[in-house]
């Protein structure tokens, strides 16, 4: 079969839509279609029905489903032990959504060139819908994800509990104030948490990013709440304030790695993950 078909149905299956798929693939739509009707004739069988909001699976598709992640695992395994550099063992990709790359996945990077020299590596970094496909069908073997979509041939363990925490520039901030609390959307749990807390306000400015939201209070002042891990330069230089009566949010990481990886190089690796994720989580609770 040619991998590009089982890759094509994984795409329609995470965006929902043989349109969306097509965007995330950077191909025609008439490709997505055509690639899906080769599928179908394989099998034998169809495997989505189409309708205006999108593409649902059938019965044969959510079979195919189970199966799928694990064919492309397997390809992207033979490409990976293939590719070695010449003096190494293997090749380990690892790879994080936007927000955990400063500083997680970067001092678990040092963690593995220091810890296993004899181990090349591949970083990714992207958004999570994108990040958690590439683990799923075995293009990233291991990765650190923020609320982690369940999907076939994934393992999925919590990783630690960020804590989010008010911080502001003004000293004597006791309280979000509309006119200067930037509301960072950490997500759904965070949303409902943040609305029992503080019915009452309704800030002028909303972000999705927590690095520029953090950039924008350090440039323009205010308030937010934010990762406690990254606040800590900001805490010591006296740049940023934390009021310790104000509510802190649980924020879980989970560390996400494909079912097929290479058990001996990802067991070590994540080994390695989890010492530096207890070693930041020490140093924040520093600050409190």
């Amino acid at each position: 079969m040619n991998i590009e078909l089982a890759k094509t149905f994984i795409a329609i299956v995470s965006t929902g839509s043989f349109l969306k798929a097509s965007e995330r693939l950077n191909v025609a739509q008439t490709t997505v279609s055509a690639r899906i009707r080769i599928l179908e004739q394989l099998l034998g069988r169809d495997l989505f029905i189409r309708h205006k909001g999108g593409a649902t699976l059938t019965p044969a598709g959510q079979q195919f489903l189970h199966h799928a992640p694990m064919f492309i695992q397997l390809w992207q395994r033979t490409l990976h032990q293939v590719a070695v550099p010449p003096g190494r063992r293997a090749v380990l990709t690892v790879g994080s959504e936007v927000s955990l790359a400063q500083p997680l996945l970067l001092n678990w990077i040092q963690w593995i060139r220091e810890a296993h020299a004899d181990i090349a590596l591949r970083v990714r970094v992207d958004v999570p819908k994108d990040m958690i496909s590439h683990v799923a069908s075995g293009e990233v073997d291991l990765a650190i994800m923020y609320a982690p979509q369940h999907l076939p041939g994934l393992k999925i363990d919590l990783l630690m509990e960020e804590k989010l925490v008010f911080a502001t520039t003004d000293p004597k901030r006791r309280f979000p104030d509309n006119s200067d609390y930037i509301y960072m959307d950490w997500g759904a749990e965070f949303t409902l948490q943040h609305e029992m807390n503080f019915p009452d306000v309704t800030p002028d400015i909303q972000m999705d990013l927590g690095p520029l939201a953090l950039n924008y209070i350090l440039s323009a002042g205010g308030s937010g709440y934010f990762r406690l891990s990254t606040l800590q330069p900001y805490v010591a230089s006296g740049k940023l304030h934390l009021v310790p009566e104000m509510p802190m949010f649980s924020y879980p990481v989970y560390a996400v790695q494909s079912i097929n990886a290479d058990r001996g190089v990802a067991d070590a690796a994540l080994a390695g993950l989890h010492a530096v994720a207890n070693s930041k989580a020490e140093r924040s609770d520093i600050l409190l």
